[in-house]
């Protein structure tokens, strides 16, 4: 699968990418909201891991904008302290909220769940 994480920090784009890249998925990133939006708007990607507190926009606002041209873009919202801008965003479909730090296996969990999904 084709992902895009976007994510401020250095050492969650890291974690994500050693682990995404062992499983053989193929991995960008974005480094703060802005360049999320115009990375997904100019690529396709099966999946968009994306924080919520950035700089730049944050992760609600980087979903909208998304979501608005591609409302099929499957997001995985990512958060250290899960707010209501998490809640709004997997509210209004985002297919779920991450908390920080990650549990491999359920991103793994997660992972197979949606690869199962898009291929039914």
């Amino acid at each position: 699968m084709r992902i895009l994480i976007v994510d401020d920090s250095e050492i969650i784009r890291n974690l994500l990418d050693e682990y995404l890249s062992e499983l053989g998925h193929q991995i960008e990133f974005a480094v703060n909201g802005q360049e999320g939006v115009d990375k997904a708007l100019e690529n396709n990607y099966d999946i968009i891991f994306c924080d919520i507190h950035m700089p730049r926009k944050n992760g609600y606002l980087v979903f909208k904008e998304i979501r608005k041209e591609k409302n099929e873009q499957i997001f995985i919202m990512t958060d250290s302290l899960p707010d209501s801008l998490a809640e709004q965003a997997e509210s209004e479909g985002a297919w779920c909220v991450l908390t920080k730090p990650f549990d491999l296996d359920e991103i793994n969990n997660i992972l197979n769940t949606i690869i199962e999904r898009i291929q039914n």
